[in-house]
């Protein structure tokens, strides 16, 4: 069999399937054609990847890319070079009076895999910038789950689930409602949520006590107010149940949600995430997240192991959304793929409260195949 494409000689690591090996991924019609020694013998092209890592395609949970049409949104096509995620998720940047015109000029533009939450307010995240900051859900008209519901249903092919952001500066001051509405729309589509909690009210009780198995926490590690922990590192009893229940912890570290201290508390607890995503936006782009590979790099430094950093990047949000296929390498399955290497040196990795640890490695990108092509 003839291939159009052929990684060789890289350490593959499938967490879905368990393959952590040095072995070679051919390509084919933009699939998966053969995974084994010599398996891209007689490709077309052949990538020589000797001393590189080789994972399924990099999925980043909780991105903001609707560029153009939101004041936060960044480019897609440009982050999916830089952060070497092939597939990206954006986090209820479009809400149900918004969403065609991002499926239009965004989904059906980008050379991404690009997915989404649906916002469960109807403009989705119309005013996030240093000059103006208007939260979504503060006035409850604009929350009609019939609308999320219409509109989920008429986009089901590229919606895995509603996002919802409740704080002081999502919601002001209404609580709890704006959650109870999008978890009402989720359940009639039959998709999880996705929750933000920022300053309360409502409380980090209200907000975990209403999440159901599968549903997505997301800013699981932010600092202070609405940590996960204590300010002696102990992890809270809600926090503790909302795990034991299934809800699906997710990093989103972006401009404000991710605290070293809390991390190192949350991982000596035995509480790594189940999802790294960097929630990148225009105001978290030049830091402190940056992107994907800076993020999954701070846990690379908290110790978490390298396959475990690569599963909460692939195949952890592929189930997360429903969409397993996508977090893995099968013959037959999506051919998408990137290739990493390690960097050694001194590396500074900045936290929302502007803590900077000096690591010693980081990962970085090497390639990208897409639809299995090398994108270039």
């Amino acid at each position: 069999m003839s291939h159009d494409l052929a990684i060789i000689g890289g350490h593959v690591i499938d967490p879905a399937s368990g393959l952590d090996a040095v072995t070679d991924i051919a390509f084919k019609d933009g699939q998966v054609s053969a995974i084994g020694a010599d398996a891209g013998a007689g490709a077309n092209e052949v990538i020589k990847a000797d001393g590189l890592y080789v994972t399924p395609g990099l999925i980043d949970l909780h991105t903001h890319i609707y560029w153009g049409g939101t004041s936060l949104g960044v480019d897609p096509d440009a982050y999916m070079r830089q952060s070497g995620c092939t597939t990206l998720v954006d986090a209820g940047s479009a809400g149900p009076g918004n969403f065609h015109g991002f499926r239009a000029h965004i989904v059906e533009r980008s050379e991404a895999r690009v997915l989404a939450y649906i916002n469960a307010s109807f403009a989705g995240i119309f005013a996030f910038s240093p000059a103006v900051m208007v939260g979504e859900s503060g006035d409850i008209r604009l929350l009609n789950p019939m609308e999320v519901v219409r509109v989920g249903n008429e986009h089901r092919d590229i919606i895995v689930g509603v996002k919802v952001r409740v704080g002081l500066v999502a919601s002001g001051g209404i609580g709890v409602a704006p959650l109870d509405i999008a978890i009402e729309s989720a359940d009639a589509l039959g998709l999880p949520v996705m929750a933000h909690l920022d300053h309360p009210p409502p409380s980090r009780m209200e907000v975990l006590s209403r999440l159901r198995p599968g549903d997505v926490l997301t800013h699981c590690y932010r600092p202070f107010p609405a940590a996960p922990t204590t300010m002696d590192g102990r992890v809270r009893d809600e926090v503790l149940a909302a795990k034991d229940m299934g809800v699906i912890f997710d990093i989103g570290h972006g401009k404000g949600s991710f605290s070293w201290q809390v991390a190192e508390a949350m991982m000596a607890a035995g509480l790594p995430p189940d999802c790294i995503s960097s929630d990148v936006h225009t105001m978290s782009l030049p830091g402190p997240a940056v992107d994907q590979l800076v993020t999954l790099s701070k846990f690379l430094h908290l110790g978490m192991d390298l396959s475990d950093i690569i599963a909460a990047s692939t195949i952890n949000p592929a189930k997360a959304m429903g969409r397993p296929e996508l977090g893995g390498l099968a013959v037959g399955g999506p051919g998408d793929a990137t290739l990493l290497r390690i960097d050694h040196g001194a590396f500074p990795l900045t936290d929302a409260n502007g803590v900077t640890v000096e690591a010693r490695r980081r990962l970085a990108r090497a390639g990208i195949v897409r639809n299995g092509a090398v994108l270039r």
